[in-house]
């Protein structure tokens, strides 16, 4: 009956009150509705300020043992400290109903904050869960006001990726990013436990993946990577490393499941499993090359270890979902490998991409005898997908869509929108990364459902996850730092609906959180302080040469495809880059050469300065010019060198910027710009020639 009469309550709440801006208040992810003001049978009340500290009851109806307590755990951290009762009441309490008919979404809820009472609904325990993490915003806040809020999320998957193989992670550190997910409503962790770095999950079966491919030297990624990559026994002096036991990886999924987080354990294969052959090295594909990263498929080794490994796996995680990687395969070793080809003609398989795809289907196959399923990266597309197989998009969007398209369940992860491991602001200013530029604001734009996606489609949608690598970032202090609030942004795409979203309130919300994790010990990016996007690159430029033609002069030095940006037209398109190569704005050349061009000012003019950016970012292999070269001519055949810029290329870890120029007065028509690259291989990325 007091469910029922609740029910009634909120409706003529409802339809009495105000609707308020689901944006500009204290909750983040931003709700679906908020309406000020209560009504009852004696009439309507406006809103009034509501103080959380007169509270002094717990009722929770509806649920029974660790949902129970789960629930009481998360009152008392919204800051309420509450005598728990058996019965209802109606003064100064806290009132929540656990009721599967009470609404049709699975994790929603609605609270109603009348004048001396909070009352809550959910169809789940989890549900009310969440209906408690807003309702310690607002008692943080210190500001809410009498009325309602229904609340519903958009996705079933609002995810984070932690990668604990490249530098390994604690418990306790997990534990930590854990709480703050759940603040933010989000539902799934994505744990990467197994890389070329370093194999990060107990596994009884095959033991050496933990003595052994767990540790190397020296700690950092880098300088292993750029060194021998070579992995040592645990205990040797200097060793690095490291892995999660059974028990503890228990405790974990437990401590997650107390705060309605599944987390997805994710074991690499068929790539990324260097560490695998140089523990068991039998499994190399049949040629033997000094270096494999690839398992290989030829061998019916290979799938004894893996269905052993998964074995102990599915008995520690719970959750539905198993992640076989798939992604990044060389799939090179195969073609020499006498065990892959005889696999190939026995199973009549065509090509290589095909040998993965049999290695997809007979890992779904096997983990759904045991009552689980498959998700990998989109390149398990590759050669055919496996029939019950869950798609993470990381290479773009495209993946995803098609395979939705198809029917089957996909995870939205484009590495343009949801990497986090590139630089939140101007990368001379943040700590070493991969390189790129991804702010907040990027993040928080993109939308997993595009308009133009039929119903019929955008419902295998499932949700979208942030990916945090960890190649470059050694310390859990520079994690949080990359990790927040850029997964805040994640979380309210996740969680709100489109119309509910707007970024300048958002990141009023965000900044506040930030500063609370600030106080409560976490090390994220101090939004407020943020420097932002390269100043010229927000307003088109206004220059002599654009829109002139540009000549690109030997085929050897002409832009590399990936980043034509507007193609032949970039250098003079009055667009300047922002601090990432991948904004197609910038224009990369790999050539032996460099930079080579000719604008044609269509007459001759008189210039007074000739100038263009290039960047330098060591991570991903882009470095400035060591020359550059500037001529001009009348008649485009005789030309004469008005700057000759020397430039001395260093090997440094922060991004730089430089402006290479000539300034003067001359009279010319056409313009040369050559620029040399240095010693080291990689690319050349310039920005708009601008003339004035």
């Amino acid at each position: 009956m007091r469910i029922k009469t609740f029910v009634l309550a909120l409706v003529a709440t409802l339809i009495c009150g105000a609707e308020l801006s689901a944006q500009n208040n204290n909750i983040t992810p931003a709700p679906v509705r908020v309406y000020g003001g209560t009504c009852s049978d004696s009439g309507c009340m406006p809103a009034m300020p509501f103080d959380f500290s007169q509270l002094s009851t717990l009722c929770i109806k509806g649920v029974k043992g660790a949902d129970m307590e789960r629930i009481a755990a998360a009152v008392k951290a919204a800051g309420l400290d509450l005598k728990l009762v058996k019965r209802p009441s109606v003064k100064s309490c806290v009132n929540i109903y656990i009721n599967p008919d009470s609404m049709s979404f699975e994790e929603g809820y609605a609270i109603v904050t009348s004048e001396r009472c909070v009352d809550i609904t959910a169809r789940s325990a989890a549900g009310a869960f969440y209906a408690l993490q807003t309702v310690r915003q607002l008692v943080e806040s210190g500001e809410w006001l009498t009325g309602a809020i229904v609340d519903y999320p958009r996705f079933e998957y609002r995810g984070v990726l932690i990668d604990i193989s490249r530098h390994f992670r604690t418990v306790d550190f997990l534990k930590r990013q854990i709480d703050m997910m759940a603040r933010l409503k989000m539902n799934r962790l994505h744990l990467h436990l197994t890389d070329a770095a370093g194999w990060r999950l107990q596994i009884d079966s095959y033991p050496r993946l933990t003595s052994f491919a767990a540790w190397r030297k020296p700690h950092d990624w880098k300088g292993w990577w750029n060194g021998d990559r070579k992995y040592v026994d645990e205990g040797t002096p200097g060793a690095s490393g490291g892995y999660l036991t059974k028990a503890e990886a228990r405790e974990l999924v437990a401590y997650a499941a107390d705060r309605y987080i599944t987390i997805i354990p994710e074991i690499e294969m068929p790539g990324h499993s260097d560490e695998v052959l140089a523990a068991y090295p039998e499994l190399k594909c049949s040629h033997k090359p000094e270096y494999q990263g690839d398992l290989c498929i030829g061998k019916e080794a290979t799938f004894e270890m893996m269905q052993a490994i998964l074995d102990e796996v599915i008995e520690i995680f719970p959750s539905e979902y198993i992640h076989i990687g798939g992604d990044e395969a060389g799939k090179g070793d195969w073609k020499l490998c006498e065990d892959c080809q005889r696999r190939m003609l026995q199973e009549g398989l065509e090509s290589v991409d095909e040998l993965q795809s049999y290695m997809i289907h007979r890992m779904e196959e096997y983990l759904n005898s045991k009552g689980r399923q498959i998700i990998g990266w989109d390149e398990i597309l590759e050669g055919g997908l496996a029939p019950n197989a869950t798609v993470m998009s990381w290479r773009g969007e495209e993946g995803g869509h098609i395979a939705a398209q198809a029917g089957h369940k996909v995870v939205m992860s484009p590495h343009g929108y949801c990497y986090i491991d590139a630089p939140q602001d101007a990368p001379y200013s943040q700590p070493e990364s991969i390189g790129g530029y991804l702010p907040l604001e990027k993040v928080y734009s993109y939308e997993p459902v595009p308009e133009s996606m039929p119903e019929e489609v955008g419902k295998y949608i499932l949700g979208v996850q942030a990916n945090l690598w960890a190649e470059f970032i050694v310390e859990d202090s520079h994690y949080e730092h990359m990790l927040w609030p850029r997964a805040i942004a994640v979380a309210e795409i996740g969680w709100s609906e489109p119309e509910n979203r707007d970024y300048t309130m958002f990141r009023e919300r965000a900044v506040k959180i930030v500063d609370r994790m600030i106080e409560e010990g976490y090390t994220p990016f101090d939004l407020k302080n943020e420097i932002g996007n390269r100043p010229e690159s927000k307003e088109d430029v206004e220059h002599l040469a654009r829109g002139k033609k540009v000549t690109y002069i030997e085929p050897s030095f002409y832009y590399a495809p990936k980043y034509a940006a507007a193609y032949d037209a970039t250098l003079t398109d009055g667009k300047r880059g922002t601090w990432t190569y991948a904004d197609e704005r910038w224009q990369g050349f790999l050539g032996r050469g460099g930079v080579d061009v000719i604008i044609d000012m269509d007459e001759v003019t008189t210039i007074h300065s000739i100038s263009a950016d290039f960047m330098q970012i060591c991570g991903p292999g882009v470095f400035m010019p060591c020359l550059v070269e500037i001529a001009v001519s009348e008649d485009g055949e005789n030309y004469t060198k008005i700057a000759d810029i020397e430039h001395e290329v260093i090997i440094d870890e922060l991004p730089s910027f430089k402006s290479f120029g000539w300034e003067g007065e001359i009279k010319a028509r056409y313009i040369r710009y050559k620029a040399h690259r240095s010693k080291y291989t990689g690319f050349l990325f310039v920005d708009e020639i601008v003339v004035k």
